[in-house]
């Protein structure tokens, strides 16, 4: 027997393989837009926990005053930065639509067409016009607080939406 209510079940799309990728809910035919707090909260857990354990090492280095530890530790800490960059902003957010951050804080970025995540290439683009937020002091990072569909300057450049994943 059919569902009397089908809309209380999560959408669901076949993703590449044949596997169903949860859409995130949906009322009145839109996406739920993440909260201000959520797209934060996740931006900190994605800055926040690799920076953190850099700055550990970096210290460490600094605290050794020997001079050819610092000039290896630093160029290795900048690269193994930058990889967890490219790996959880362009290769994880790209295919799955969630960083680190965002898996935790529930919330998904998607194409503003499809609602699909955006992949790899314009997932790291986005990541790179983030840098046009901060630019007026800061103002496209507070955009998403009065913007109707909670973009920041990147977003709208991009094309893209953050918004509630199915969890």
């Amino acid at each position: 027997m059919p569902d009397p209510h089908p809309e209380t079940e999560p959408s669901r799309r076949d993703a590449p393989g044949g596997a169903a990728r949860p859409q995130p809910p949906v009322r009145y035919g839109f996406p739920l837009l993440a909260t201000y707090g959520q797209r934060v909260g996740g931006f900190l857990i994605d800055i926040g926990i690799p920076g953190g354990l850099l700055a550990i090492v970096l210290i460490a280095a600094l605290a050794s005053r020997d001079l050819d530890v610092i000039m290896v530790v630093y160029p290795v800490a900048a690269l193994v930065g930058l990889a967890f960059l490219v790996w959880n902003s362009g290769y994880r957010q790209g295919r799955s639509g969630q960083s680190l951050g965002k898996s935790v804080l529930g919330t998904r970025l998607v194409s503003v067409g499809s609602g699909e995540p955006v992949g790899f290439g314009r997932a790291l683009w986005r990541q790179v016009v983030h840098l046009l937020d901060g630019i007026p002091l800061g103002l496209g990072y507070l955009w998403p607080l009065w913007d109707e569909r909670r973009q920041t300057f990147a977003d709208k450049i991009c094309s893209t939406l953050v918004v509630q994943a199915d969890l």
